[in-house]
């Protein structure tokens, strides 16, 4: 039966013990500042899916995400004995797009704000195109000879 607590419980220790590897067991100086952002484990524990950033250029962020794969199977190893169960989940490395696209996503907000004012500033100057009343209304007749 699957358990979906005990997968959460997983990924967040698969979480610690990936960024404790790729701090201890990876000797590249060339590995950038890697951020784990987020893992997900199947409900039958079978396989890992490893969210990673990195502080940098875009090469550095190729440099990271490469030295990385080639790692992967000692950081595989360092995560199954630390973990106390029978069988070592699969891991993959996925570049997690989510801060870029958050970044971009608040630039747009910014623009899109301030045009919002500038149509604002722009409505609170605005004058009436026409007359202040628009619609036709009928003309009145007013003769002179019956209010005498």
């Amino acid at each position: 039966m699957v358990d979906a607590a005990r997968a959460r419980k997983l990924a967040e220790r698969i979480k610690v013990l990936v960024a404790e590897a790729l701090e201890r067991a990876v000797k590249d100086p060339d590995l950038g500042f890697v951020t784990i952002t987020d893992v997900k484990v199947t409900p039958d524990l079978q396989h890992s899916t490893i969210y990673f950033t990195v502080y940098g250029s875009n090469e550095d962020k190729k440099r990271s995400a490469e030295i990385i794969e080639k790692n992967r199977g000692v950081i595989r190893r360092e995560v199954g004995h630390k973990l106390n169960i029978r069988l070592t989940p699969t891991v993959t490395f996925v570049a997690d797009e989510i801060p870029e696209t958050a970044a971009h996503m608040n630039d747009l907000l910014a623009a899109a704000k301030a045009r919002d004012e500038e149509v604002a500033r722009l409505a609170a100057e605005a004058q009436w195109a026409g007359e202040a009343n628009p619609y036709k209304e009928p003309k009145q007749h007013h003769d002179e000879e019956d209010e005498d």
